[in-house]
């Protein structure tokens, strides 16, 4: 169909990096593959990065997404901490350009307002949300929250992208106007029907 498509949403982070892989198959969402790659084992936040590159690398080679979302770092007090996580966050969007594949970031609040309603959910209540609309069991669900914080940003991205385009949509009363023309009657002819009209 051609409605058809892979979203890859990822959740960056130097400790832990969070994925989810849906197939979008006519207008429904399904879940193909979600995880996490563990890099505290790493010493060297180079090797961290190395490894981010290369995990998500493999990641759209094996899938094939036709489009990324990317958790937008937020923005903390800790100035190293947040230079680190959007250096990840720049290693996985590096490799998706790589392949030529199209980004969206989203903000942690819209993510959450997209899945449950609530900007201020807890990562336990954005989890619990995508495993009743995915059809998750609950055997498949990981302990890792940054893995359901990956597939929620693939999953806004299909929200947000799935609303319908409509073709009479205006975007000003003049762009009403010249789509509308015979719809306007100017104000001298229906003032000349008024005045016919008393007579």
């Amino acid at each position: 169909m051609e409605n058809d498509r892979i979203i890859i949403g990822i959740d960056p982070g130097t400790n832990v990096m969070g994925y989810g892989v849906l197939r979008i198959a006519g207008n429904k969402p399904e879940l193909l593959a979600m995880g996490v790659l563990q890099l505290n084992k790493y010493d060297s936040h180079y090797l961290r990065l190395r490894r981010i590159f290369e995990r998500v690398i493999g990641l759209i080679e094996q899938y094939l997404p036709d489009e990324m979302a990317i958790e937008a770092p937020f923005f903390g007090k800790n100035v190293q901490s947040m230079l680190k996580l959007g250096r990840a966050q720049g290693v996985a969007m590096a490799a998706a350009l790589s392949r030529d594949i199209p980004i969206t970031e989203y903000a942690p609040l819209k993510i959450k307002m997209s899945i449950t309603g609530n900007g201020s959910a807890t990562k336990e209540q954005v989890a619990a949300m995508l495993q009743r609309i995915l059809h998750i069991r609950q055997e498949n669900m990981l302990p890792q929250l940054d893995a359901t914080d990956g597939l929620a940003a693939a999953l806004c991205h299909y929200y947000q992208t799935n609303r319908p385009q409509l073709d009479n949509a205006y975007h000003s009363w003049k762009d009403f106007i010249n789509k509308n023309p015979g719809k306007i009657k100017s104000l001298t002819s229906r003032k000349k029907s008024e005045d016919e009209d008393e007579e």
